[in-house]
């Protein structure tokens, strides 16, 4: 999950650095791809970080609503009897 929500978003930044430097600013060729690069590296990184924060958190929740589920089974079958 990290590493698709990276690329996401790092394609996109470098897809949004594209036509604002060169296409709607007029820059030369290699300006661009190398600002466009550094977007996409840049933005990668952050989307790496994004993305394994998400992935812990959705874990963790995953792990507390089994455990309460878990519980919930427990008691009622204690109080059944």
């Amino acid at each position: 999950m990290p590493h698709r929500l990276a690329a996401t978003l790092a394609l996109l930044a470098f897809a949004a650095c594209l036509y604002a430097s060169g296409v709607h600013a007029g820059n030369p060729f290699v300006t661009t791809i190398q600002r466009a690069l550094l977007a996409m590296a840049g933005t990668y990184v952050i989307g790496l970080v994004i993305g394994s924060m998400a992935q812990k958190m959705i874990e963790e929740n995953v792990k507390t609503a089994q455990k309460k589920l878990l519980d919930s089974r427990t008691e009622a079958g204690t109080r059944d009897r």
